[in-house]
């Protein structure tokens, strides 16, 4: 806070996380305004009666802990059959049947990010992220103390990776590749034509890729989902998964890393090990759309961030700025929410912008 008001300046981008700046515009709301807040400025449908998990899922969670067999610790990798659950679902897609050894289960998909920029890490070492992309892997790589390097999203190619720059900044010290698909901001689904350049383009520079998943299979497009893991036979690919956003369950905290290798190269067994072993110390786990801003237009709007917080305080509207993924001057918007209350805060998001509109003036 300086001098009542609050401070809406960025530390660096390695301190910023997405709750982080939820948080922040959530202060910012005006008590006074009469208006209902509504936020899409985070991907939770379980906020909205309309979203619901299966009945399935939920009798069979009922079933479990009525059974009384699920109550004490699991092993740290996982349960034998989740293990055997995920591999199989998993290798539906795949051209080649995963081992229920490939599995390990994580307590969400933040921890299977974590796991794999941990195992990957060395002294000296980087490693590539998209940008724009999900904060959390920042954040995680800094902890390890791993050297970020961004390579560009393309907007006008459907946010295509940047082949060219991949290759400008890998190095002999580059230890993976993360790419995330279904897309995380910008909801694009890679193209399988697409997936398989990455694919052998990692295979050129010898590195991993860590394909983040966790929204497999939510596509609404032309391209269809194809997982990363299909092109196992051309490259390492460490994938990264949870029930959270296909199964609409974010607070059940269950996700995996799997490692699809179908030829070995990766799974040494000083490397499983080690795998297993950082494991241990975490313990067992529990048993999109854009719109770029065209601030040109707009009166006394400095940038995404003060969009965003104004939004909030006039109109008791909760969206992301694109700076916390790493698009500065974009504003990102989740549909998760019920169609009145989308239907209303697109209204009410129309109302501010038109009100900060710059005035045309006469000849």
């Amino acid at each position: 806070m300086e001098n009542g008001t609050v401070n809406h300046e960025m530390e660096t981008a390695s301190t910023i996380t997405i709750k982080g700046i939820l948080s922040l515009l959530m202060q910012n709301i005006d008590e006074k305004n009469k208006k209902r807040l509504i936020s899409l400025g985070m991907g939770d449908p379980t906020v909205y009666s309309c979203f619901h998990t299966t009945h399935v899922a939920g009798e069979a969670v009922i079933e479990a802990l009525q059974s009384e067999k699920f109550n004490g610790y699991s092993p740290t990798v996982g349960l034998p059959q989740t293990r055997r659950a995920i591999a199989e679902y998993l290798s539906c897609d795949l051209p080649y049947n995963l081992s229920p050894d490939d599995v390990f289960v994580t307590s969400g998909c933040t921890q299977a990010i974590d796991v794999a920029v941990a195992m990957l890490a060395r002294p000296g070492a980087n490693i590539l992220l998209p940008r724009p992309g999900f904060p959390i892997y920042e954040l995680c790589a800094t902890f390890r103390r791993l050297e970020v390097r961004y390579f560009d999203l393309l907007p006008d190619k459907g946010w295509e990776v940047d082949l060219d720059s991949i290759v400008a900044l890998a190095d002999r010290n580059t230890v993976g590749l993360v790419i995330i698909n279904p897309g995380n901001p910008c909801g694009n689904v890679y193209s399988y034509q697409h997936l398989k350049k990455i694919a052998e383009t990692a295979d050129k520079l010898k590195v991993p890729v860590i394909a983040d998943e966790v929204y497999g299979h939510l596509a609404f497009g032309d391209n269809p989902f194809v997982p990363m893991g299909v092109f196992g036979s051309i490259v390492p690919v460490l994938t990264l998964g949870s029930l959270s956003k296909r199964w609409i369950v974010p607070g059940w905290r269950l996700g995996w890393f799997v490692i699809s290798d179908p030829c070995g190269m990766f799974k040494n067994p000083k490397i499983i090990e080690r795998i297993k072993k950082y494991f241990d110390i975490l313990g067992g786990p529990a048993t999109f759309i854009q719109i770029k801003l065209n601030l040109s237009n707009l009166e006394d709007i400095g940038d995404d961030i003060d969009f965003c917080f104004r939004l909030a305080k006039e109109e008791s509207v909760i969206i992301l700025p694109g700076t916390a993924v790493g698009l500065k001057n974009w504003i990102r918007i989740t549909f998760a929410a019920d169609p009145h209350s989308l239907k209303e805060a697109l209204g009410r998001l129309k109302s501010f912008c038109i009100r900060h509109t710059k005035l045309m003036q006469p000849y």
